[in-house]
């Protein structure tokens, strides 16, 4: 009986496989520099009425964006969604494209939605009871595109509506 051998490869399939091979190792190294980057900061910087349709109430949301980092952060996209006691209230989208300078900031605004639903389970738990102080809100999105791919953010925090006796954050 003869020993099986694997068949060997024309010299042009090793070279493409090596060829492989090395842009994989590059791109795995390459990963491994991106988790060097420090987080990118985002918070909520503003809220302002828009006008709406129907029973759906629009606002704009500005975010801002702070880059730690010793590199621009591009973007081609921004997504979005803000939780207020628990509960998601709003969500938005923007196609806009910029860049966040190194060791820099800006100022992101994005449309975002509150349904009728939304609003009107805010409003229930309003009724059984819920503060109006220190409401805890979550934001959370993605600046998507650019080098990096997606970069996702998360800001949270307490706000107070107007009126209800504490400063708003």
């Amino acid at each position: 009986m003869h020993a099986m051998t694997a068949p060997r490869l024309p010299h042009h399939r090793r070279r493409a496989a090596l060829a492989c091979a090395l842009l994989l190792a590059a791109a795995l190294g390459g990963c491994a520099s991106f988790s060097q980057r420090d987080p990118v900061r985002v918070h909520l910087a503003a809220v302002e009425p828009l006008p709406g349709q129907g029973l759906e109430l629009r606002f704009m949301v500005k975010l801002r964006v702070q880059n730690p980092n010793e590199a621009p952060i591009d973007y081609d996209g921004v997504a979005l969604e803000l939780e207020v006691n628990r509960k998601l209230l709003a969500s938005g989208v923007s196609d806009q494209k910029g860049s966040v300078p190194r060791f820099g900031e800006a100022v992101l605004a994005v449309p975002v939605t509150i349904s009728a639903f939304a609003a009107l389970r805010q409003a229930l738990g309003i009724a059984e009871g819920e503060s109006l102080d220190d409401m805890p809100y979550v934001l959370s999105g993605k600046l998507a595109g650019g080098p990096f791919g997606v970069l996702r953010f998360t800001d949270e925090g307490t706000l107070s509506l107007p009126g209800s006796g504490r400063p708003t954050r």
